[in-house]
């Protein structure tokens, strides 16, 4: 509602400018006062044009104010201080508005937004997100990513996208290799016996106990999945490569180099092990992911990413461009090399391999791409990659099926796969959720696009990035770790996964579970099992994402269990309670809340409640119409989280509209309201808050439980 407003006063205004003075003003600025009393919506666009104008912008305003006349949905214009405009919203017709808005139409918005104009078809996003090394259990830090990215793939398909969730998959790198590594030289196993130990460990998350805390190994025999074993394997592997004497150290430095390199060039032994293992740990980490409500479309790996000489494609059209040149002297002698974003440096133009000697200048800053030694680096491949997913590489993967979720498939990349698959890739926007760290390789690949001509691609990239997880110590502590008194001072520890200080993600969500548990158990002490069960899973999930998206994701979390659970503050399971309360009172009144909504918007939209008004006026009542203007910004929202890519905002949102019913509840009591058409009133403005706090919870993937 209020979007929708602050779009018809925007486009008011812009005539006005133009009918008055001529002026053409692209986009009008609207901001949002601190006070009710101040309005619902303000512009400085007259202190803006002052200059141009020539005129004080008090007296631009007034002018402005005057022109304005009446707009539909507002009920007056106010000039303020040295020259805003406050603007005061119809009360009773946004009331109106917001009790009708079933759903919010946003296709039009989202192609605006791309670029393409009003009308036209939805815009095509492609969401890369969680992309875990497939060499062991995933940890409380990849949690963040998948979170992020799962949530924000919801935003987008509420605002009318078409959208592509694609899960990365490293199964050629290092780590990969390392664990490969583990297994043949620390414990001599053959293909046959690690196919073996798959099948030994590999149980489902709901069949087996919470076990295998922080770095403390599970006993033998006790069950455990296959990427749990990866995990204190990977971590012995990192251990063992820096025993012994320097020339032994070397030795297995180098075991790691050969055995990376049998894994990239496929069709050996070594290389199925890898696959086997990195296949094993991908669909558990699939299986943890989806406790949380996090599913994928499709599973690109970079095996086939080497295999369908997908960089070789790339290669030509980037030197076609003049992006990559060859360098023949100074520190990158012998690479292929690109100039870096705000580099200083003229592009080497002609520049065709190393027969050509003709070097105009050297440039050490620039960026590596293919090495000397013939490897193509990280940056490389992922060039190739997103030339892919906007479908300009002009070659695409063979697809298999690979996990089935309740609604449909998963697939992932092969060499060979199935002729009857859907078309992933030619998106016209990217997301890639990544952290903060890998903001350089990133900002290479949208320089090399810039660099080969696909300026608009370029501006559809956007690097989704997030800073790490850490944990609080006493978090520290309650998973088990012994932390010095140094550590206990901090405000966070770091985990590491390669030393094994970390907690794997389904620890965390059994922790979770077992802490609710028995309070849940408590309170619905008369439902059956399998009710309290339910409840105590979607308080736990709850808890954690929203841990996880409350803060801007620029910003260090420490987790910490008691903050995440706590029923008060800025809280998953606080937000959870307010859906439980209104439900209460509707269970309580033997109404259904869908209903009263829709006979309430049914009487309003036909003006029968003829004091709706005098509802939303008076300082009485002002906490009732901030209610429903919160309720009707989830639009706003919506947008803001989109144009920003920040989720943060939409839990910030359900968290003040909690708020703000607790206060409502508190105020006015519901149910033994004596007046008829006011107790209705009161009715719907529950009705609408549980209807908004419902949908905001969804887009955080978050359950809104019956009974907590």
């Amino acid at each position: 509602m209020v979007l929708e407003l602050e779009k018809r006063l925007g486009r008011s205004v812009r005539a006005v400018l133009k009918d008055k003075f001529d002026l053409n003003v692209a986009s009008i600025p609207l901001e949002t006062p601190p006070d009710l009393h101040l309005g619902e919506i303000a512009t400085p666009i007259a202190l803006q044009l002052a200059r141009t104008l020539r005129k004080a912008p008090k007296v631009i305003a007034q002018e402005i104010v005057a022109a304005l006349g009446s707009v539909a949905g507002f009920a007056r214009f106010e000039v303020a201080g040295a020259g805003y405009i406050n603007a005061f919203l119809d009360r009773g017709a946004a009331v109106r508005m917001v009790a009708g808005a079933s759903s919010h139409p946003f296709a039009d918005e989202a192609g605006e937004r791309m670029g393409h104009g009003q009308g036209s078809v939805a815009p095509h996003a492609l969401v890369e997100h969680t992309s875990i090394n497939p060499n062991k259990a995933a940890h409380i830090g990849h949690l963040r990513n998948a979170i992020l990215g799962d949530t924000f793939v919801r935003l987008l398909r509420a605002a009318g996208y078409k959208v592509d969730v694609q899960n990365y998959i490293d199964n050629t790198g290092v780590q990969v290799a390392d664990v490969v590594v583990g297994f043949l030289h620390l414990e001599r196993k053959t293909f046959a016996e690690v196919r073996q130990l798959i099948e030994q460990f590999s149980v489902a998350p709901a069949s087996r106990p919470a076990v295998a805390w922080a770095s403390t190994p599970t006993p033998v025999g006790a069950a455990r999945p296959f990427d749990y074993y990866c995990w204190d394997l990977y971590a012995r592997t990192s251990s063992w490569y820096g025993e012994g004497t320097a020339e032994e150290q070397a030795a297995k430095k180098q075991v790691r180099l050969d055995t990376l390199h049998l894994i990239e060039h496929g069709g050996n032994e070594t290389a199925e092990i890898a696959d086997l293992i990195s296949t094993a740990v991908l669909r558990r980490h699939l299986e943890t992911m989806l406790r949380l409500g996090i599913e994928y479309d499709f599973l690109p790996r970079e095996s086939e990413i080497l295999h369908l000489k997908f960089w070789e494609a790339a290669f030509e059209k980037l030197k076609q461009s003049g992006v990559l040149y060859f360098e023949n002297e100074g520190k990158n002698k012998g690479c292929w090399v690109m100039t870096r974003p705000g580099s200083s440096m003229d592009p080497v133009q002609n520049q065709t391999g190393p027969e050509d000697d003709g070097t105009k200048h050297t440039d050490e800053d620039a960026k590596v791409i293919i090495r000397s030694n013939g490897t193509v680096t990280y940056v490389g491949k992922d060039i190739a990659y997103h030339l892919w997913k906007f479908g300009l590489l002009g070659r695409d993967f063979a697809y298999k099926p690979f996990f089935t979720y309740p609604q449909h498939e998963c697939w992932i990349s092969s060499v060979q796969g199935e002729e009857d698959h859907p078309h992933f890739g030619g998106a016209t926007a990217i997301y890639n959720v990544i952290d903060s760290r890998q903001a350089d390789p990133q900002s290479n690949v949208i320089q090399a696009l810039r660099g080969m001509g696909y300026t608009d691609q370029a501006n559809h990239y956007t690097h989704f990035s997030y800073e790490m997880v850490a944990l609080t110590p006493r978090c520290a502590e309650e998973l088990g770790y012994s932390i010095s008194n140094e550590d206990k001072k901090k405000a966070y520890i770091e985990v590491s996964g390669r030393k094994g200080f970390g907690v794997k993600a389904d620890d965390l969500i059994d922790k979770l579970i077992s802490t609710v548990q028995p309070l849940v158990d408590e309170k619905q002490a008369g439902s059956p099992e399998p009710v309290r069960k339910t409840i105590a899973r979607q308080i736990a999930i709850g808890a954690l994402r929203y841990f996880m998206l409350k803060v801007t994701r620029n910003s260090v979390i420490a987790f910490d269990f008691k903050d995440a659970l706590s029923f008060e503050g800025e809280t998953g399971p606080y937000i959870q309670y307010a859906v439980v309360r209104i439900r209460n009172i509707f269970r309580k009144g033997g109404k259904d809340p869908e209903a009263v909504l829709a006979e309430f918007a049914e009487l309003a939209e036909f003006a029968e409640l003829a004091e709706l008004g005098r509802y939303l006026s008076g300082d009485d009542n002002e906490d009732i119409w901030s209610l429903w203007l919160r309720a009707g910004r989830f639009s706003q929202v919506l947008d803001q989280c989109i144009g920003t890519s920040e989720p943060a905002y939409l839990a910030k949102h359900a968290f003040q509209l909690a708020q703000e019913f607790a206060n409502f509840y508190h105020r006015h009591h519901i149910l033994t309201e004596e007046n008829p058409a006011r107790k209705k009133f009161l009715l719907a403005t529950a009705a609408v808050t549980l209807r908004e706090l419902v949908r905001a919870l969804a887009l955080l993937g978050i359950e809104s439980p019956e009974a907590m």
